[in-house]
């Protein structure tokens, strides 16, 4: 993330609205694009499904097809994630490129292969066609790749190209939907493709960046297997918070609200909708975290570590300290106040307006609608501290707070069930609270104390972390190469 923050300082420093606005536009498409391109791309096919006479009985199949494939790939994705992007951090700090596509390709296909098969038995049994069935399992093929090209994407400073490829995926997946309607072919078939489409776009404009960035090299495809073994807390910190995030509407799909569209197919539309309109609400926060924290704190971070590396007096470390907690508790508190506002804005308006749409909102969905904005501002507001505890490399606090979620989001929704069905948004309000309250302690009890976590509690000799997944990385490297030593390969 350092990488983009020297990039957008640069778009910073240029003065005008137009310049300004480009480089929020940048952050926010780097940040969030797959996950934008996804609420756009479910939005447009309810619309074209509305729009060219499909069945409701279509549409909710459509959507549910192209919501567990988005689920499933997240869950199979966030356990890598993290590790990927600290060994994607260390690469560039040691400036061992080389290292950094063979990785991309090694995580890819360890994930393809272990999600394939989850996400096949699932398919196999889920009682829709063999035609569906192969669309689902390319798209989450599609989106497996793509979620982990946007972890190696954060080093490039390309943006136009990014740009570009966020808008063409757009563009061309409601054309080819329109056209395939247009044809005849059946509504399900035709928009799950254009979706595919969209995606797979997406994918090749990115993997084309990777190459243009990083050379092409023999270093073993799964050397970042070690980071797994030493770096733990993280893979599990990114599956918790993925799991705080979604079990709710898995929890939904299974109680009064749900309704069986087809075979193993549920959905919730009454609590679905108003989510994915609510979860739109965060990007504010995302996009600050990176324009605000990163460039601003960034460089105030740097220096005060640099002190420590570089023997700098005790005074300068202290002043550097301070200064550095204080931007972080401004750009913190700036943070909280957008997500704020932006809260209140989309409660006030947003309810109004969305009843213009042809989403079908209700009292009911208004009030989902209305818990789930405020729900959904509280987590963007604690994954911010999340990502600085990281920063501070605190993962234990990060694997607690984390799992905290994942745990409180869970228990509160199903004890939600148990009361009337206006209060079922509030278990993920409940475990956002609870998420929002660890981070906060942990953030300031952490940074108060940052000499002593930098000085005393590293180890005195160095530990060797090699565990099942060093073992895994040596025994997949073995059977790629043909029996071949991995130690011999340059």
């Amino acid at each position: 993330m350092a990488g983009i923050g020297f990039e957008l300082k640069k778009l910073f420093k240029k003065s005008g609205l137009a310049a300004t606005a480009r480089a929020y536009g940048y952050a926010g498409i780097i940040c969030a694009g797959p996950m934008i391109l996804g609420i756009v791309l479910l939005l447009g096919i309810m619309f074209l499904c509305n729009q060219t006479g499909g069945t409701r009985f279509e549409r909710e199949l459509l959507i549910c097809m192209v919501t567990y494939s988005l689920l499933a790939s997240l869950t199979v994705t966030s356990f890598l994630s993290m590790v990927v992007t600290r060994f994607l951090a260390d690469m560039l700090y040691e400036e061992k490129l080389e290292a950094i596509l063979p990785s991309f390709w090694g995580s890819t296909g360890i994930m393809l292969i272990a999600g394939g098969i989850l996400y096949g038995i699932f398919l196999i049994f889920s009682g829709v066609g063999l035609v569906d069935k192969l669309l689902c399992f390319g798209l989450f093929g599609e989106l497996i790749v793509t979620w982990n090209a946007m972890s190696y994407l954060t080093a490039i400073k390309d943006y136009k190209g990014i740009l570009l490829s966020f808008s063409a995926a757009l563009v061309v997946s409601f054309v080819v939907g329109f056209l395939l309607l247009i044809v005849g072919m059946p509504h399900i078939e035709a928009l799950m493709l254009a979706v595919c489409v969209g995606y797979g776009i997406m994918l090749l404009w990115d993997v084309v960046l990777l190459y243009r960035y990083f050379p092409s090299s023999d270093t073993s495809a799964f050397l970042f297997l070690r980071w797994v073994d030493e770096f733990q807390p993280l893979a599990f910190t990114g599956l918790f918070v993925n799991l705080g995030l979604f079990t709710h509407l898995v929890i939904m799909w299974a109680g009064p609200l749900g309704v069986q569209v087809k075979g193993l197919f549920y959905g919730a539309p009454y609590h679905d909708v108003p989510a994915l309109i609510a979860f739109l609400t965060i990007l504010i926060t995302t996009v600050n975290f990176v324009v605000s924290v990163e460039v601003n704190f960034y460089p105030k971070y740097r220096n005060y570590y640099s002190l420590f590396n570089d023997k700098g007096a005790i005074k300068d470390i202290m002043q550097a300290g301070n200064e550095m907690r204080e931007v972080l508790n401004m750009e913190l508190k700036y943070t909280a106040v957008k997500q704020l506002l932006t809260t209140a804005l989309a409660i006030s308006i947003g309810g109004i307006l969305l009843k213009y749409l042809p989403l079908g909102f209700n009292d009911l969905m208004e009030g989902y609608f209305r818990t789930l904005c405020v729900g959904y501002g509280i987590y963007a507001i604690a994954n911010t501290m999340l990502l600085l505890l990281l920063y501070f490399t605190d993962y234990k606090g990060a694997f607690a707070a984390s799992a905290a979620f994942a745990g409180c989001t869970t228990v509160f929704t199903v004890l939600s069930l148990l009361f009337p069905q206006v209060y079922y948004g509030f278990g993920f309000l409940l475990g956002s609270a609870v998420f929002f309250l660890i981070t906060a302690l942990r953030l300031g009890y952490f940074t108060q104390r940052l000499p002593y976590y930098i000085l005393s509690v590293q180890p005195i000799v160095e530990e060797d972390k090699s565990g099942r997944f060093t073992r895994l990385g040596t025994f997949l490297e073995e059977k790629l190469e043909g029996g071949e030593d991995p130690g011999e390969k340059k």
